[in-house]
């Protein structure tokens, strides 16, 4: 039976670190209505005046994060992807950007050309959030429908809770946090507040009480971004054995002046700093590949501020990438999916 895919999808990256290619990529990801979700004359005005000087500040970001192989976010991917090929024996093992090459709708395609009849789409993000979960299901189904592919598509749905998955994060920090050190902070991909507050049938969850979700119904569960980040920090913490204090949560990567989901992790970085905290680790685990949002926002910008503020040392923690408890992890939650 080799008719049934296994697509993996990620983020993506822009082609090389030139100031066109990321402007083109930049251009791309900001005008997804899912990633600013504001009509589209506001979201086209908005995005070109964030690519008058964006491209060149981030060009400048990727030149210092780049590998040989190219970009570390589509390298790492690739690995996952060979890596994943021996655990996967109904088909073909593939991957996908959601925004630039490979590109989703051409890989969809090709597979569909190749004879595959049903995919198991795997969007690599642990927690639910629509820029991320929903806009890759939704360019997915578009193309099937659109193109008339003869695909049957399963989906790989969020896993920040799975026990399985934590297992795999706390294989793959484990070696890291066997040293000393006196902090860890978990710093997740954060999100403007109002990204949640639509998906709030209710309109009384507070998205930034410390214990956000503790009372949420299933469903507000289910798509609370904030709420979800908070548990899987929690049960890394408790499966670590990390002491209460030790350890504590923010949200990275603001953009714009909108109210984004909080604490900051510069403001973290700052306090805790000030607190005393010499050396620090820091962990992303909403991401499970490096990108230039842990490479550079965290190990290299991070790193200096904390310094700056008064620490000594910060440790970027890698994420799960292809470590081999996370591909048979993925592989497990796969089949089941």
């Amino acid at each position: 039976m080799t008719d049934h895919a296994l697509l993996l999808v990620n983020l993506g990256s822009p082609a090389s670190t030139s100031v066109a290619d990321v402007r083109r990529y930049l251009n791309q990801f900001l005008m997804d209505p899912y990633v600013i979700d504001l009509p589209w004359p506001v979201r086209r005005l908005l995005v070109s005046l964030i690519l008058v000087k964006r491209p060149e500040q981030s060009a400048h970001a990727y030149v210092s994060i780049w590998w040989d192989e190219g970009s570390p976010l589509v390298v790492l991917t690739r690995r996952l992807q060979a890596a994943m090929v021996e655990h996967w024996p109904h088909g073909p093992v593939e991957m996908a950007m959601r925004y630039g090459q490979p590109a989703l709708p051409e890989v969809l395609a090709r597979l569909a050309a190749q004879g595959v009849r049903k995919v198991t789409l795997a969007p690599l993000y642990p927690q639910f959030a629509d820029s991320t979960v929903t806009t890759v299901i939704e360019q997915a189904r578009q193309t099937i429908a659109e193109r008339g592919l003869p695909l049957e598509m399963r989906v790989l749905q969020p896993f920040y809770d799975q026990p399985s998955y934590i297992d795999a994060l706390v294989a793959s920090a484990r070696p890291h946090l066997e040293q000393e050190y006196d902090h860890l902070l978990l710093s997740f991909h954060g999100l403007p507040e109002r990204h949640l507050k639509k998906l709030d049938p209710t309109g009384t969850h507070d998205f930034q009480a410390a214990d956000c979700c503790k009372d949420a119904s299933p469903e507000m569960r289910a798509v609370c971004y904030r709420g979800q980040c908070l548990a899987t920090a929690k049960a890394f913490a408790e499966q670590m054995g990390i002491a209460e204090g030790k350890w504590s949560v923010s949200f990275q990567s603001r953009l714009g002046r909108a109210k984004w989901i909080e604490p900051y992790t510069e403001t973290r970085l700052d306090e805790l700093a000030k607190a005393g905290v010499k050396k620090l680790l820091v962990m992303c685990p909403a991401f499970v590949a490096d990108c230039i949002e842990t490479l550079e926002e965290i190990g290299d910008r991070g790193r200096e501020q904390f310094i700056e503020a008064g620490g000594e040392e910060l440790l970027l923690v890698p994420c799960l990438n292809d470590h081999p408890e996370w591909v048979k992890v993925l592989a497990g939650m796969c089949e089941k999916a």
